[in-house]
């Protein structure tokens, strides 16, 4: 059961697919979830990253892959994507 202001698993359901998709090059990327749960946890409370809570894994993943999704338009896509109504 995901915590207070985490995501649900149907919004987990709705979002995942629009995510990037590992390569299998280099190395695992973290978990989805967990970074895209830590990015929100930051955006919510406006708290430093360095402050991130530690079950969202180390803070410079998270946001590196916030940095890296911002710069490739993948937030973009994915706010569009739950602001339409099906």
């Amino acid at each position: 059961m995901p915590g207070r202001g985490e995501l649900t698993d149907a919004a987990w359901r709705r979002i995942e697919p629009l995510l990037p998709q590992v390569d299998g090059r280099g190395r695992p990327w973290r978990d989805h979830r967990q970074v895209v749960s830590g990015v929100l946890w930051r955006l919510r409370t406006g708290a430093p990253w360095r402050d991130l809570p530690d079950r969202f894994g180390p803070w410079q993943t998270v946001y590196e892959r916030f940095a890296r999704w911002e710069a490739d338009g993948t937030w973009a896509r994915l706010l569009e994507h739950v602001q339409v109504r099906d």
